[in-house]
């Protein structure tokens, strides 16, 4: 048997209870992969992250109860919030190794900053299956890393209640997550809302997404003809990204807040 000290952070949230909380456990080296998705499954939370040091920086590798993912903002977010505020990482920004490729992190005042590809989303038809899954039918349809369905208004996306067995259908057969999302007000401050699916991966709605932004972003950027967003993801704990479009990334701002700090036995 062996211990490892497991943190709880709540990213992109404000107070505890908030964002979308993240599994963040260190490593002096990898672990089996079998064994970090048994980890993952036991926490039960859409993500739980893992790291080791490297070369240049740590490498990170990101787990759902059930599959290991090419990308995750909030688990991101929380890595980056464990080095910073627990073990006393000193530099100015940390640079993860990924199978998407590097990314890093790093502060601005309480905030956390992350530089992450985009994944700019293609038009495509408005599949019945789409409508099928959601319980209506978007303006718009568009296709990347996941799938984007377009609402005039956010009280539309805040109001889906998805059929759970056609939605895993669609995601498992495509192999991508699903993306609702709206324009948001003047009163809300925000520019976009949204919510994500991914039953496919055992995450039937995700409480807050970044590697669902790098879609979102590019998308309402163009739309609105600026660069600067805004975005909220609507799900019931809720969490705000303050995103910013520079050419082919997306740079990230979010908070975190510690939740649980303890000790793993495996």
């Amino acid at each position: 048997m062996a211990e490892f000290t497991m943190f709880q952070v709540d990213a992109f949230a404000d107070g505890v209870f908030e964002g979308n909380p993240a599994a963040v456990v260190p490593l002096e080296h990898w672990l089996s992969d079998d064994l970090m998705l048994s980890i993952a499954a036991e926490n039960n939370l859409a993500e739980t992250a893992f790291f080791v040091p490297a070369q240049e920086g740590y490498e990170l590798r990101w787990f759902t109860p059930t599959a290991e993912v090419p990308l995750c903002g909030h688990a991101t977010l929380a890595s980056a919030h464990v080095l910073f505020a627990h073990l006393g990482f000193a530099g100015s920004e940390i640079v993860f190794q990924t199978k998407s490729g590097p990314l890093t992190v790093g502060r601005d005042g309480d905030l956390y900053v992350m530089d992450f590809p985009t994944n700019p989303p293609k038009p495509t038809m408005v599949d019945d299956k789409v409508v099928g899954a959601l319980g209506a039918r978007p303006s718009m349809v568009l296709s990347g890393h996941h799938m984007l369905a377009v609402f005039d208004d956010m009280r539309q996306v805040a109001a889906l209640q998805p059929d759970l067995a056609k939605l895993t259908g669609l995601c498992t057969e495509t192999g991508k997550g699903l993306i609702a999302t709206a324009p948001g007000d003047e009163a809300s401050g925000w520019d976009c809302a949204s919510r994500f699916f991914a039953p496919h991966v055992g995450i039937a709605e995700d409480p807050v997404t970044g590697s669902a932004h790098t879609t979102i972003v590019p998308f309402w950027a163009s739309r609105l003809k600026k660069d600067e967003i805004v975005a909220r993801q609507i799900s019931k704990r809720g969490g705000t990204l303050y995103c910013t479009l520079k050419g082919d990334r997306v740079v990230m701002r979010g908070r975190a807040v510690d939740y649980l700090k303890g000790t793993i036995t495996v």
